[in-house]
């Protein structure tokens, strides 16, 4: 099996080379091509997903998953029609690699370039989701990335089946390079995935708190995204309540199990006094479970729950927030500028909001066609990474000869000319 991995991390990392300077036109085209398989096939992917779901119930029966991760394997019509969607999205999207950045003129004839250039081969481990798959797939074709791809056991019918619709997709692709798109299946490979930091640039995990922490304890390659989506909404006294209700709601029950879902929601006091029993009233008529005594602040609910916490200042919420965060997606609701301005300013994640659902912290909903993830890293890239993000940057110099003896010792003096 180590070999085996070896092989395949070797060939996607050959093949990065070559996917670098692949045209705009192949690259859409490839896309294309997935987008019409996927909806062609995707009967045939209803039905592997229907075997998953089968299987997935005994693993929650067991606790070896919850039913947050039975509720993100299913694939219904809604799902699929926005995998597709999110794939022709991305066709649109100006094509990340060789942007100009950065030209300056150092001195008559020697110019430096910055330029946009793909990361090379990205690991991604993922559990349930099986429209990862064609999210990631989309997103490093079109970022010029090579992949190397783990979904969770129970999705392995599904992901097979998405997998090989968009390899037979690519295959119908005229110039298109083999080992882009790699797939592996086991805890093995895994293992064997985060030693290969020769090969592999960049580890992506999509999962729970424990799949992160592990991944990152266990790897000398650099790890790209969030362990928890604990999110806050911060009622201020300034607050429209209607407008507080609604958002709320929509943060917590649009979709419970995704991390971008509210799981705290702070109130302050004069807010409560006036309106805490309408507030709490309405969260409890959407079916909503508030708790008012958590056992941790830093709890990730993952259903129709939360915390509920008075709080006496919007310096309080803020400070709550910037100890108990996991630095994913924040909100204040409030009528007042100033505040909302300071909360922004001093929240420290990495989306803040104002007046607006945490659930809009979205790679889709940004206008990225999609995302590879969140990321709460303060490197590289944060928030829903997209296109831009799996791309990273290099400095180019053409000259004539020059050497640098010229400038130590006086003879020659840099310019450094902005030319854009």
């Amino acid at each position: 099996m180590e070999d085996n991995f070896y092989t395949i991390a070797y060939n996607a990392k050959t093949a990065s080379k070559k996917f670098a300077g692949i045209s705009t036109e192949i690259k859409n085209n490839a896309l294309a091509n997935i987008a019409n398989s996927i909806e062609q096939n995707k009967e045939k992917i209803f039905e592997a997903n229907k075997q998953d779901l089968v299987l997935a119930k005994s693993l929650v029966e067991s606790g070896e998953i919850n039913i947050s991760a039975y509720n993100r394997l299913k694939l219904d019509e809604n799902k699929m029609r926005d995998m597709i969607q999110g794939i022709r999205d991305i066709i649109l999207l100006d094509d990340p690699t060789h942007k100009v950045l950065l030209k300056r003129e150092l001195d008559d004839g020697l110019i430096l370039t910055k330029t946009t250039c793909p990361i090379g081969v990205l690991g991604i481990i993922f559990e349930s989701r099986p429209d990862v798959i064609t999210q990631i797939s989309s997103l490093a074709i079109k970022s010029g990335n090579v992949v190397i791809l783990k979904g969770g056991k129970e999705a392995i019918n599904t992901n097979k089946m998405i997998m090989s619709i968009i390899q037979k997709a690519l295959d119908n692709t005229d110039g298109f390079p083999k080992n882009v798109l790699n797939q592996v299946f086991t805890r093995d490979d895994v293992a064997q995935m985060l030693k290969q930091d020769k090969f592999i640039d960049l580890i992506i995990p999509r999962g729970g708190n424990k799949l992160v922490k592990f991944i990152k304890e266990n790897t000398k390659i650099p790890v790209l995204g969030h362990a928890d989506g604990i999110c806050h909404i911060y009622i201020d006294e300034y607050a429209d309540i209607e407008k507080a209700k609604k958002i709320i709601i929509d943060a917590k029950t649009q979709y419970p199990s995704a991390c971008n879902s509210v799981e705290t929601v702070l109130v302050h006091k004069n807010i409560q006094n006036k309106y805490g029993k309408d507030i709490i009233d309405s969260l409890q008529n959407a079916d909503i479970e508030v708790v008012f005594e958590p056992e941790s602040w830093h709890i990730e609910y993952g259903e129709k729950k939360l915390s509920y916490k008075i709080v006496n200042s919007l310096e309080e919420a803020i400070e709550h927030i910037n100890e108990n965060s996991s630095g994913h997606t924040e909100s204040i609701v409030t009528e007042n500028n100033d505040n909302a301005k300071k909360f922004m300013n001093m929240v420290d994640s990495a989306g803040v909001y104002h007046n607006v659902s945490t659930r809009f912290a979205d790679g889709f909903r940004y206008g990225f066609g999609a995302e590879v993830g969140i990321s709460t890293n303060k490197t590289h890239a944060r928030g829903p990474v997209g296109l831009e993000g799996l791309t990273i940057y290099k400095y180019t110099i053409e000259g004539n000869g020059q050497v640098v003896k010229d400038y130590a010792e006086g003879k020659k003096h840099f310019r450094h000319k902005d030319l854009i």
